[in-house]
């Protein structure tokens, strides 16, 4: 079947979130010529944009199982691979930059009221929507090309959400902004260390083993 090119921001929620979540055997985005979702960049982050802000009220009618499904079908790369949305220079850069600091109210307004507090680096059993949590910042699609003029500020922006997220009262979303942190902090330690460092010093009480989890990604340790 082609892919779909063109659906309503509505109609695309419910292509992206709408599936059953399978007990068994590969998602529906595995099976052979699925329906998929594959609009030109501008059109993809304006979606994005509306999501990340609205998340509340766009996914309100779906299972946390559907959601991290969902999410797993448009952002990691281990599932749909780089569709080139976020990077493409097509995009005017103040609408990249809004979509990018509009996770911050993704993750505040979902993933901070439906994670369990768990640590997934430990394997802690949580909500169906803690896998996706953990990893949103080490599956999610390339951000800006070396070559592109708006590089720094746009992973700068990125860094910026994790910062937000670490002061978020939610250890799945401090978790989270730790292991973005720390996979940055390997190629491009914008803030960084300052970053974490106002974590470990905010006098919030913390688990021992998030604090070691910071100390690592402050020098790019995390897996």
């Amino acid at each position: 079947m082609p892919p779909v090119l063109d659906l309503s921001y509505e109609a695309w929620i419910e292509h992206a979130f709408g599936h059953e979540v399978r007990m068994h055997g590969n998602a529906w985005y595995f099976d052979d010529d699925p329906d998929w979702w594959n609009p030109d960049p501008a059109t993809a982050l304006a979606c994005f944009t509306r999501l990340f802000t609205t998340s509340q009220q766009s996914l309100a009618w779906f299972s946390d199982a559907q959601i991290a499904l969902g999410f797993t079908y448009l952002l990691s790369t281990s599932a749909s691979g780089d569709n080139g949305w976020f990077y493409s220079r097509e995009v005017p850069t103040p609408a990249r930059l809004e979509c990018i600091g509009a996770i911050h109210l993704l993750f505040a307004d979902l993933f901070a009221e439906r994670c369990a507090p768990v640590l997934g680096h430990l394997s802690e059993e949580g909500q169906p929507l803690n896998s996706c949590c953990y990893m949103w910042w080490d599956e999610f699609p390339c951000i800006a090309l070396p070559d592109d003029p708006d590089h720094d500020a746009l992973h700068t922006a990125a860094v910026d959400v994790m910062r937000q997220m670490l002061a978020l009262d939610s250890v799945a979303c401090q978790e989270a902004a730790l292991h973005g942190l720390g996979h940055w902090a390997r190629y491009k330690p914008f803030g960084i260390e300052a970053a974490i460092d106002d974590y470990l010093a905010d006098g919030r009480e913390k688990r021992p083993e998030l604090v070691t989890y910071a100390q690592s990604a402050r020098c790019g340790c995390v897996l």
